[in-house]
Parts: structure tokens; sequence; C-alpha cells
């Protein structure tokens, strides 16, 4: 299928690993110039920049002029911007509620929520300068299950699936379609590194975080595939949403969860 994303000029916040890093791989590979966004480099963005025309910018989304900083890389080093994906996102797992104090809260908000706010804000004057072009917001499926471990995760992920029904409404009109995506468990640093989710939820039913995600958490989940995703599944869907093959699709939220979320 010709996505039509060819010389696109697409700018991704997070995307040293993870969903982030597999959809810069995704664009890149389509002829898409990439221009991503995270606070450090990982090897696999390094060699993904020594094979593609992709360009890291070393910046901290969540301080309230990285975003900016970052759409300003994309003007300048390639014109404008086509193409943006929300995507950066963090969390600090807790067993309670009660151990979530305002600080943590406010780091979760910074980094999940208010990074797309501040880049959106940065970019769309840009993409409206070209004509407009399409934003693609990373959710997440606990935007709709919350979970208490993860409570201001899945309050910043709630609040990232309405902010992309908002931008729709005013700028679709205007050239530019936005849309979200919303995955269920995916195999990512945010489950697999030390002491995140896996580990967190492992400790509380007994178990290894490998037990946890291979077996435990599809079959509590009933998720019906009977795995988790891996970050290429979720990068896929969100390179559709951003390719012109999807010009009819803005204000929508696509649950990509293996056909965990059951209701209609």
């Amino acid at each position: 299928m010709e996505l039509d994303i060819k010389d696109k000029v697409a700018v991704l916040t997070g995307g040293s690993k993870g969903i982030g890093l597999a959809t810069a791989r995704a664009l890149a590979e389509e002829g898409a110039r990439v221009v991503v966004g995270s606070r450090t480099s990982t090897d696999e963005l390094a060699a993904l920049r020594n094979t593609h025309e992709v360009t890291s910018v070393d910046v901290d989304l969540a301080h309230a002029d990285g975003p900016a900083e970052l759409v300003e890389a994309a003007r300048r080093t390639y014109g404008g911007v086509d193409i943006l994906v929300n995507n950066v996102g963090a969390s600090e797992p807790a067993p309670s509620f009660l151990e979530f104090d305002d600080e943590t809260w406010q780091r979760v908000f910074d980094v999940t929520f208010f990074s797309a706010v501040r880049t959106s804000r940065a970019a769309i004057p840009v993409m409206l300068e070209r004509g407009g072009g399409a934003i693609v917001n990373v959710s997440s499926l606990n935007a709709r299950l919350p979970a208490p471990v993860i409570a201001p995760y899945s309050a910043a992920k709630a609040a990232m699936t309405n902010l992309s029904k908002a931008l729709s409404e005013e700028f679709a009109p205007r050239g530019i379609r936005v849309n979200s995506v919303s995955p269920g468990p995916v195999r990512t640093p945010m489950w697999t590194a030390p002491g995140a989710f896996a580990d967190v939820m492992a400790a509380q039913a007994g178990t290894t975080a490998d037990d946890l995600l291979d077996r435990v958490l599809p079959e509590s989940m009933a998720i019906t595939l009977g795995r988790i995703a891996t970050p290429e599944e979720i990068a896929d869907t969100v390179l559709f949403l951003a390719s012109d093959r999807a010009s009819y699709l803005t204000g929508v939220d696509h649950v990509v969860d293996g056909g965990m979320h059951k209701s209609v």
C-alpha cells in the first residue's frame, strides 16, 4: 500500500526506544524525513540515523521550552512540519493512590500530557503554513481502563485522548487531521525496565516479570489474541493515521489492544 509520506517532515517525541523508536523507523523506511526529540539517545536510534534521513534533538520535552525547540529544529532543518506524533510518556507506578504526591502527578503530566499540548501548540502554526498535515497522539487503553497503580499516567492519557478530539474539532476544517492511538499492554521499557509496570504487578501477583508478561497478563486481562503487542504493531497504526491513506479519519481514538477491551 502506497502511504504517500515520502519526503514529508515528521516530528516525533520520545523516539529513542519503545513505540517511539519503532514509529521513527517505520516513518523513515517509508521515506519521511524524521526529527526525533528525546532527552537521551540510544544505540538503536543512532543506528537508525546512520541508515535513514533521521535527525535527533536532545531536548527535555517536560520543560516548557523543549517542545518549541524541537519544532524549530525541524523547521530550520527541513523547512516545516507535515506530521506530528506526540508519543513521549512516563509513569511512576506505586502500590497505592495514596503514595502519589503532588510532585509525582506534576512530573507525569509534564512528560505525558503537557509535552503534547506544547508540541502541538508549536507545530500547528508551522503545519498550517504548509496547508495542513496530520497529528497522531499516542494515548493508552488506560485512558478508558484506569488502574490505581498508575493513576497519574491513566489520568494524563485520558486528557491526551480528550485533547486529540478538541484539536480535531478546531483544526480539521483547516487541513490538519488529529487522531489518537490507544494501545493495550506493549512490550516496551515502560513495562520491562527495572521497577516499571511489570515488576510492580509481578510483585503483587507473586510471580516474575517474565511470567507476568508472557502468561499472567494476557490471561488476567483477557487479551483475545493471547499475547501483548510489539512496538512495531502500534507503529503500523500510527503510520497509517499519519499517511494520506487515512485522509477521511479525524477525531477518532483507535484502540489497538488485541481484543482486550470488550465493550461496544
